[in-house]
């Protein structure tokens, strides 16, 4: 989400900047994220793949990379995974919902997997993405009616083009992201055929033997070695050129809305 309303905004011609805490990362910052110079063990895996569609801060205490996202002449900023950060005030608030995960078991930590109840959450968000496809999000609108009085937005994962053609071709995919399986089923639509899938926990750092494994299977099995575009920045230099990187946009259905609250917040900042 963080990307696409990058793209839009730039497409705008709207100056805006990412702030991220830099899970993962080893600067406290704040620092700018700078594609080509900082790794990602410097600044995390996410911040490191947005940098690379517009400015990009991090800091350990966000409302510090937030002042200098200002002082650059930041128009907007976009705070990745602040829903429930208090150290800065948010003018407007999204939420997101995967179709199929839903809202878990509906109960907090540590009887669920919520930070806070869903009717509180809800109430503070000016709007809420269901992220599937149509019969996910169908089911998801269907099985919570709290999102009955909220506006919400539908959206999918469309994958982009790759460099090779992958329908029809023997893969072998591997993902360390919040659900890989997300990232299978992905392949699996565009065609490929999964000769074996390695889920890996978020955030993964992959280690030579862990990726001489998945090459030399690759390599057993003739098939493509497959990954994400978040997993790709995790990956030595050398690996790349051996791993097949799949991107995928997330696309709404309607940008009315957003494109609605980008104009508001605009018009009173």
């Amino acid at each position: 989400m963080v990307a696409a309303l990058q793209f839009r905004l730039r497409a705008k011609q709207i100056n805006a900047h990412v702030v991220s805490r830099g899970y993962g990362g080893r600067l406290v910052g704040p620092h700018q994220v700078v594609e080509g110079r900082d790794t990602f063990e410097d600044v995390g895996d996410e911040p490191l793949m947005l940098s690379a569609n517009g400015p990009v801060w991090i800091a350990r205490q966000r409302a510090r990379a937030a002042s200098k996202a200002a002082d650059a002449d930041a128009e907007l900023v976009v705070l990745d995974d602040g829903f429930q950060n208090p150290s800065l005030f948010k003018n407007a608030s999204i939420v997101m919902v995967d179709a199929v995960q839903g809202f878990g078991n509906g109960r907090v930590i540590p009887a669920g997997p919520l930070r806070e109840p869903v009717s509180s959450g809800l109430a503070r968000a000016d709007l809420v993405v269901v992220v599937g496809t149509p019969e996910e999000r169908s089911q998801c609108l269907a099985q919570w009616p709290e999102l009955r009085g909220v506006s919400v937005v539908e959206a999918e994962l469309v994958p982009q083009r790759t460099g090779l053609p992958i329908s029809g071709e023997a893969v072998v995919a591997f993902a360390g992201i919040g659900r890989p399986e997300k990232f299978f089923d992905t392949l699996r639509a565009m065609g490929a055929e999964l000769v074996a899938t390695h889920a890996f926990g978020d955030h993964q750092h992959y280690s030579d033997a862990i990726l001489r494994r998945l090459l030399r299977e690759a390599r057993m099995s003739d098939a493509m070695l497959v990954t994400t575009e978040k997993d790709a920045v995790r990956l030595p230099v050398a690996m790349r050129t051996e791993v097949m990187t799949v991107q995928v946009r997330l696309e709404p259905s309607d940008w009315a809305p957003i494109d609605a609250l980008i104009e508001r917040l605009l018009q009173t900042t």
